[in-house]
């Protein structure tokens, strides 16, 4: 789908605020409400809109210990692969997970509480996981910047 610039404009409006109304963003963009309802119907049926969500504090819910985890695999089979992202998924830590060049594999970005949760975390679920060669772990010091909008 090629995106024209009142699509853009809208993507933007609604990546910075989901809940906007149709009315809030056809006045924002003057233009009449079913364009922009009609706009987003079809941004949303060819899939360039996936979903809408909530995003949450994670200060708030105390899982604010952020972890960056390489992991790599003992053999790059397609089934070890498989496997291997079949039971990452399965994981409630786990907030991403990357297939990625270089040195490691895949590389995981993990919520926990603080240090205690990821190490039980690391023993009784991570290490579990079939196929694991190594791990190396990076911690989070300070976010600098944090963005869930595309810029277009």
């Amino acid at each position: 789908m090629i995106l024209d610039v009142i699509d853009k404009k809208i993507l933007q409006i609604l990546q910075n605020d989901s809940k906007k109304t149709t009315k809030e963003v056809a006045n924002q963009l003057n233009l009449s409400v079913t364009a922009i309802y009609e706009r987003i119907k079809k941004l949303e049926r060819e899939g360039v809109i996936e979903r809408y969500v909530a995003l949450v504090d994670k200060e708030k819910i105390q899982k604010s210990f952020v972890v960056f985890c390489h992991i790599k695999l003992t053999q790059h089979t397609k089934d070890y692969l498989t496997k291997f992202e079949k039971q990452v998924t399965q994981l409630d830590e786990v907030q991403e997970c990357y297939h990625v060049s270089g040195d490691y594999d895949y590389i995981l970005k993990i919520y926990v509480t603080d240090m205690k949760e990821y190490r039980e975390f690391m023993v009784t679920k991570l290490t579990t996981l079939n196929h694991i060669g190594s791990t190396h772990s990076t911690f989070m010091i300070n976010e600098v910047k944090k963005t869930t909008a595309i810029q277009l």
